[in-house]
């Protein structure tokens, strides 16, 4: 889906990857996968514009459709992957995994806050508002998604290498106490101390669900993102981020968006992707997953 933003590209995403072969990593860790295709999506051409949030009511139906695939596939007790196209994608998958628990955790990997609401966004693409609805404010069409409320708790949301950021969601930010570790921090106490506090802030959580939007990585990095923002994290940092996460044993579900082939070279960053995955779901340097 690229409906929540007006660069078009991120919808070829969930392509790219499996072209890298992340169903064959998965495969190789000793999981069975099984790839359950792609979420009924209209082109943006198609779709009438409306109002001052771009394509309102199709990003909601998309989104509807995929908090109930989440919430089948969690009552499964499976462990889902969601393939994206932008970060709008989130409010539907975040709502859907955290329907039927109290609290669920959310680590946020972003370059941007994504906290926007209709009233503070630049542009009013959906793609800068998913964790602020998902933390109960923005448009109540997307705000009720997967059930009345917010779908997590703003102390239960870590993000991690933030470094863009609109000025009235800097405000929002602060009013909601949003726990965030911007580069400043990564640079200043290194990746692993930053992840393990993020870490160690949802460990009382029984679940939680990573959002990995590979703009947090740096674009000399992975150049195929849809809103690259220099200084990023490194190729390292990056995996180094997955396998805390692995050794913490915390994470339930995964979010990988914003790959944009169109801008990608050699599709690299979606191989990057398929990496970064890898080291989540227990890839080692040495020795194999138990």
């Amino acid at each position: 889906m690229d409906l929540g933003q007006d660069r078009r590209g991120v919808d070829m995403g969930p392509s790219a990857i499996r072209y890298a072969r992340l169903q064959g990593a998965l495969e190789e860790l000793g999981y069975q996968v099984a790839d359950l295709g792609n979420a009924m999506t209209p082109l943006p051409e198609t779709v009438e514009k409306e109002g001052e949030i771009r394509h309102l009511a199709a990003v909601r139906d998309v989104c509807e459709e995929v908090a109930g695939q989440a919430e089948a596939m969690i009552s499964a007790e499976l462990f889902p992957i969601f393939l994206g196209g932008d970060h709008s994608i989130a409010i539907g998958t975040v709502s859907g995994v955290a329907k039927h628990f109290e609290r669920t955790g959310l680590i946020w990997l972003d370059a941007h806050a994504d906290f926007n609401t209709p009233q503070t966004s630049p542009s009013g693409n959906i793609h800068g508002m998913p964790l602020r609805v998902l933390t109960g404010g923005g448009h109540p069409d997307l705000v009720a998604i997967g059930g009345e409320g917010a779908s997590v708790r703003t102390e239960d949301v870590v993000i991690v290498g933030l470094r863009s950021v609109d000025l009235e969601e800097r405000r929002l930010l602060r009013e909601a106490g949003v726990r965030v570790y911007t580069m400043k921090e990564v640079d200043a106490y290194g990746i692993a101390s930053v992840v393990r506090r993020a870490l160690r802030a949802l460990s009382h959580l029984d679940r939680v669900h990573v959002s990995l939007d590979l703009d947090v990585v740096d674009p000399d990095v992975a150049p195929g993102v849809g809103t690259p923002v220099r200084g990023g994290l490194t190729y390292r940092e990056a995996h180094l981020v997955m396998e805390l996460i692995n050794e913490a044993g915390i994470a339930t579900s995964l979010d990988v968006v914003e790959i944009n082939p169109i801008l990608d070279e050699r599709n690299g960053t979606a191989e990057l992707a398929v990496e970064l995955v890898a080291s989540l779901m227990g890839r080692q340097i040495i020795g194999i997953p138990t």
